[in-house]
Parts: structure tokens; C-alpha cells; sequence
């Protein structure tokens, strides 16, 4: 909304014309509703010209913020973002522990640990998740929704990333390679989990019994150990197991 607000006041910094309602200038539209701006592929609309802009290079595919350290590019001006993962820079602290992010919206999940803001909660098995978005995709966990849809096999998956990787396999893309053994990955995480094999870093530790693990995956199930946590549900005996396990191991056997 600020942003908005900022977007729409003269460069100059006159505000000749002003809001009756809240006193901004040039800004009419948020109140109205007013959205002049249609894209003509979709029909969306929008409030100024700059934000269809930015939306009708999800059409086209235009990525034009390149970054100089990798190969990645962007739509938006995110780019900014992105090379902290290359300076290392975490301008977001957590007042209450000191902990440091290189994205806003990282810090203000952090924050629900120290606030006990648990508002997003799964009616099914009672998990919480810290956000909307974080729930949607665990209720597929139950559901079984798999919106996202290879256009080549015909394979679904729950996650949009996971359908990202799987698509390197029809385009043969293995472009990390692991230094020590040789070993080809469709992503540079995968290459970053396989060399704590050769390092033997288990950065993923347990408060409660010390364990480490080297993914983060492997320790939250670990933890349902002591949690007593079961959230996969078999649908046909109403069993719940702390791994989700799939395909025919899962299947009951019929006499």
C-alpha cells in the first residue's frame, strides 16, 4: 500500500492534489477500486500501468535483472534480494534473538516462534503451519492435490519447485557438478546436500537428544520421535505414521 501511495505521488514531490479521505496525493484509485490497466492476455487489471508491466512478463517470459554472479534472471526488481544469497548480506535482525535474514517476509516468520502465532493450523491432523501458503501446500499431504503438471509425461506434483526439477529430466539439464567425485545435480541444492557426504557437515541438529542430521527434512522426522507427531494418515485403516511413506508400500493387501 505505501508503495502504492509512493508510485503515484508527482516526482516533484507537490501534492497540488490531495485525498479527501485519507490526505495523499494522486491516489484516488486504492479507494475506488479503480483498475484501468487490463492485461489482454488474462484480463487482469490493474491499478497503475508499471504494476501490468510487470505482470505481463509472466506471458512473455521476459526476465530482464540479470544477475553477474550466476545465471539466474528476474521479472521484478527481486534481483536485489537474490544477490544477498551472494554477499551474504542480512540487513532483517530479530529484535528478541539477534538472528539475521536477507528477506523481510523470512523475518517476520521467524517472529511468530517468539510470538506463539500458530493461526494457520491443518483441521485434519492439527499441524501449524507459519503461513497460509505453507498450510495449502500440507493439505495436499491429505488431499492428495497435485496441481502442478509436467507437460511432457504427464507426472503431477503438490509443489511448484518440485515440477521445476522434474522437468530437468527431459532436458537433461545437470549442471552442478560436485568437485570431489563428479557427481552430476539438476540444482545447486541438491549439489549442496550431496557434499556434506564428502565433509561430513550435519548442520541440522536436535534440541533434544543432540542428533544432527545433514538435511532438514531428515531431523523433522527425527523429531517426531519426540514429539509423538503423526501426521500421514493411511485413508483406508485410519492409521497415522510420522514418515510419509507412498506408492505400494502404503497399500494394504487384499486376501
Amino acid at each position: 500500500f505505501e508503495k502504492l501511495h509512493k508510485s503515484l505521488q508527482r516526482p516533484t514531490g507537490k501534492k497540488s492534489h490531495c485525498c479527501s479521505d485519507c490526505g495523499k496525493g494522486l491516489h484516488m484509485r486504492i479507494h475506488t477500486g479503480e483498475k484501468p490497466y487490463r492485461c489482454d492476455q488474462c484480463g487482469k487489471s490493474f491499478t497503475i500501468s508499471s504494476c501490468l508491466t510487470i505482470h505481463q512478463r509472466t506471458h512473455t517470459g521476459e526476465k530482464p535483472y540479470s544477475c553477474t554472479q550466476c545465471e539466474k534472471s528476474f521479472t521484478t526488481s527481486k534481483l536485489k534480494i537474490h544477490l544477498r544469497n551472494h554477499t551474504g548480506e542480512k540487513p532483517y535482525c530479530c529484535s528478541d534473538c539477534g538472528k539475521h535474514f536477507s528477506r523481510s517476509d523470512s523475518l517476520k516468520l521467524h517472529q511468530r516462534i517468539h510470538t506463539g502465532d500458530k493461526s494457520h493450523c491443518c483441521s485434519n491432523c492439527g499441524k501449524c503451519c507459519k503461513s497460509s501458503s505453507e498450510l495449502i501446500i500440507h493439505l495436499r499431504n491429505h488431499t492428495g492435490e497435485k496441481p502442478y503438471c509436467c507437460s511432457d509425461c504427464g507426472k503431477c506434483f503438490s509443489r511448484s519447485d518440485s515440477l521445476k526439477v522434474h522437468l530437468r529430466i527431459h532436458t537433461g539439464g545437470k549442471s552442478h557438478c560436485c568437485s570431489e567425485c563428479g557427481k552430476r545435480f539438476n540444482s545447486s541444492v541438491d549439489l549442496k546436500m550431496h557434499q556434506r557426504i564428502h565433509t561430513g557437515e550435519k548442520p541440522f541438529g536436535c534440541d533434544h537428544c543432540g542428533n544432527s542430521f545433514t538435511q532438514q527434512s531428515n531431523l523433522k522426522s527425527h523429531q517426531r520421535i519426540h514429539t509423538g507427531e503423526k501426521p500421514y494418515g493411511c485413508d483406508q485403516c485410519g492409521n497415522f505414521t510420522t514418515v510419509q511413506i507412498v506408492g505400494k508400500a502404503f497399500q494394504h493387501q487384499t486376501l
